[in-house]
């Protein structure tokens, strides 16, 4: 990058906020009071993101008379629930590429699954009115090499043949351009009906107060310490108080569970996003973009972007940063370097909208797993029941995972808890300094394959064979 055209893109980040833009949002509610005291409880919730949050939810709607506790170690939807891109997909799967890598067989049930909870959502978000901006956008998947746009075809032919590409269409050059202009784009699959757009925190708001109005007792400023066996269920002891429950759900994501034998299965990666100032009607029409789909190009190190209700531009991606140890630390959370890079790809996408500025820049940290989709489990003799590895594509699917959550603590056979992708795990990541190492080489092979036609070395197609992989 010439000095010149750094210093030119750089100026557009002189006013930006080291803080998330969806945080940063005069209407946030004010926290819950912490826990002081011992409680007792059917159910306990650890964590209050959106997975611990769709929990206590979609517990009070089985049965409104079961006792729910959450408790939340800072403020719900502070962390990855409140920091994301607001991209609420139907795939549970990481995309159907992935999907159909690792669960052939089983796919087109995961798909019409995926399609079954989006729906759901989007009911949710009506029946409890989550004030959170929700937009059935659909998505385009962009190519800006070659290669991509080869395997965005061989994607969509895939799902043809198997009868699953209903809403999908792939598009050329030109069809791509209509839908939003970039010189870099040089053909798209474009979903219809498989993602939604919204604002991540006002979600994460509107399902606390769901919660609080159907009884769930909250507590925030509250981190769980520790979980034991007490008679016939747990207990968690907390800083000042504990509780007793029958059975717990661990919602804690990318922070170390609970069950410390689930630790290895994943690792934190860092992702980083830019929000633009509010774009005027002429720089809007500049880029087109009238059906407001969300957007990813297909590298390996992507970018995804999207247009705010209010017409800014999200631009996040690309760097996934792994810290030595799987460290998950706040001074992770602001990497001007990235916020550079970054802002220097959004104007070689978008050159008509140079002069544009940036607002806020922002990171958090993504819990990945090496098969870049949920896992499940139980321990305690199922009186705990635990879902992770949501790998960035949590928006939507953690309230398919807390359903699984919820058919494992009662001991249900379901459609969702006879899944292979539920029934198994993916491969743990080995310990340091291996994890870092293979990381890294992982990273680097990546990088390379987006510069070498896609083609992937020994050490990916190793990857590929043993079922491992790195994604954010």
């Amino acid at each position: 990058m010439a000095p010149s055209a750094m210093s030119r893109w750089t100026g557009s980040l002189s006013d930006a906020q080291p803080v998330a833009y969806w945080l940063d949002d005069p209407g946030r509610p004010r926290p819950r009071p912490a826990l002081t005291a011992a409680e007792s409880c059917d159910l306990l919730v650890v964590g209050g993101g959106y997975s611990g949050l769709w929990t206590a939810l979609l517990a009070k709607e089985r049965d409104p008379r079961r006792d729910v506790v959450l408790v939340e170690a800072r403020e719900a939807g502070w962390a990855a629930s409140g920091r994301n891109g607001g991209f609420c997909a139907a795939s549970l799967t990481h995309g159907p590429a992935n999907g159909l890598t690792r669960w052939p067989d089983e796919f087109p049930r995961l798909h019409e699954l995926g399609a079954r909870n989006l729906d759901e959502f989007e009911r949710a978000v009506d029946a409890h009115a989550l004030d959170c901006d929700f937009e059935r956008t659909g998505e385009i998947t962009v190519a800006t090499a070659p290669h991509q746009a080869a395997e965005l075809r061989a994607v969509y032919e895939g799902m043809d043949r198997r009868g699953l590409a209903d809403g999908l269409e792939f598009l050329d050059a030109r069809a791509v351009r209509e839908q939003v202009d970039s010189p870099t784009f040089l053909a798209g699959l474009h979903d219809r009906r498989g993602v939604a757009l919204l604002d991540p925190a006002r979600l994460a708001w509107g399902l606390k107060r769901a919660c609080l109005r159907l009884g769930v007792r909250m507590y925030e400023h509250t981190p769980a310490l520790t979980l034991r066996p007490y008679g016939a269920g747990m207990v968690v002891r907390t800083p000042y108080g504990s509780v007793r429950a029958r059975s717990t759900a661990l919602g804690t994501n990318v922070f170390p569970s609970l069950v410390r034998r689930v630790r290895p299965y994943t690792v934190p990666v860092y992702d980083y996003a830019l929000m633009t100032e509010p774009l005027t009607a002429d720089q809007l029409a500049s880029v087109g973009w009238r059906r407001r789909q969300g957007l990813a190009d297909s590298a390996n190190r992507f970018h995804y972007f999207r247009l705010t209700a209010g017409n800014r531009v999200l631009w996040g991606g690309y760097d996934a940063v792994y810290p030595y140890g799987g460290r998950v630390r706040a001074e992770y959370d602001d990497r001007p370097r990235t916020y550079a890079k970054l802002a220097g790809h959004f104007f070689t996408c978008f050159p008509q909208l140079e002069g544009v500025r940036f607002t806020h820049a922002w990171g958090g940290a993504i819990d990945t797993c090496s098969r870049f989709a949920a896992f499940f489990g139980t321990a305690h003799r199922g009186r705990v029941a635990y879902a992770a590895g949501y790998t960035g594509l949590g928006v939507g699917a953690t309230r398919f995972g807390a359903n699984v959550m919820l058919d494992l603590l009662a001991g249900e056979r379901t459609e969702r808890t006879e899944l292979e992708m539920v029934r198994r795990k993916p491969l743990p990541f080995p310990p340091e300094p291996f994890a870092w190492t293979g990381i890294a080489l992982t990273k680097w092979s990546l990088a390379r394959a987006d510069t070498r036609g896609g083609r992937r070395n020994l050490w990916l197609r190793t990857m590929d064979r043993l079922g491992l992989g790195f994604d954010s």
